[in-house]
């Protein structure tokens, strides 16, 4: 199946990355979302990242003209329904995911490809809403898209594997390594990863260090870029907390249960960087 045309349901950090990186290699992109404020940040965060390109002299002044000229805002989901792929990237909440395929479902055509970009969510489990489990494949972009590498291809039990193969046929002209991994909760970045981050949340709650010295011993001693509790900030603090909270159902082991803290964080509403208050103060 050749794909033309991508549409990215939902304008926020993740789709509106995954809008243009589809449109800078060649795509045509429809970029939906429930509200014009939403689709309009989107589009900004995408005109930003091209003109900074520019000023950069890593993207020619016409090509991002070019890029931008492929994607479409719209609030209406219809436009969406036409594209030959559909990724959606709203908000880590099953239910709101589920409607929206459910909805899409009876909108677009048999043929259409659905591809979820959830971190955690079971394949089957938003598949089941739609009536095309076979053309149902889970495509796990990493944050920003448009500098990350990786992509977690994730087989349903019932995804097909022409549709896998499309996914990952996608994935390379991104320009992105795709690795196909199975329906599991969390998948496995975020199986391994998300413990960890709850873990350090642990270790700063019960006083065993500063969270300064958390990060510090993770970058110097492990070698990782960015600490954990700096990193949970990146990510948000609501999606950690969301992402634990499908491990300790999806696994039924309370080993997963999001940390006193970070519940705690996330009822103040001090969810990281995007609201400029985490672990850490942003300007």
């Amino acid at each position: 199946m050749a794909v033309r045309i991508i549409a990215v349901l939902g304008a926020g950090q993740m789709g509106a990355g995954i809008a243009q990186v589809a449109a800078t290699s060649g795509y045509e992109v429809v970029l939906r979302d429930i509200e014009d404020r939403f689709v309009q940040g989107g589009l900004s965060r995408i005109e930003g990242r091209l003109q900074r390109a520019v000023e950069k002299g890593s993207l020619d002044a016409n090509a991002a003209t070019t890029i931008r000229g492929r994607i479409q805002g719209t609030l209406d989901l219809a436009a969406a329904a036409n594209a030959d792929l559909v990724i959606e990237a709203v908000p880590e909440e099953p239910d709101l995911k589920k409607s929206l395929f459910r909805e899409l479902d009876g909108l677009a055509s048999p043929s259409t490809l659905f591809a979820t970009n959830t971190s955690s969510i079971g394949i089957g489990e938003l598949a089941a809403a739609t009536r095309r489990a076979d053309r149902f494949v889970g495509m796990h972009f990493f944050n920003p898209v448009p500098v990350m590498k990786l992509v977690e291809v994730v087989r349903g039990k019932e995804t097909s594997d022409e549709t896998v193969q499309v996914a990952l046929e996608v994935c390379a002209r991104l320009g992105k390594i795709a690795v196909e991994v199975r329906d599991f909760p969390g998948f496995v970045s975020n199986r391994v990863l998300m413990p960890m981050i709850n873990e350090a949340v642990l270790a700063l709650q019960e006083g065993v260090a500063t969270k300064e010295v958390v990060d510090t011993v993770m970058k110097l001693g492990a070698n990782h870029p960015m600490g954990p509790l700096e990193l949970a900030d990146f990510i948000g603090l609501d999606t950690c907390v969301n992402i634990l909270e499908v491990l300790r159902k999806g696994f039924g082991s309370e080993k997963y249960a999001p940390a006193p803290l970070l519940r705690r964080m996330v009822a103040e509403g001090k969810l990281g960087k995007k609201t400029g208050h985490g672990f850490y103060e942003y300007a």
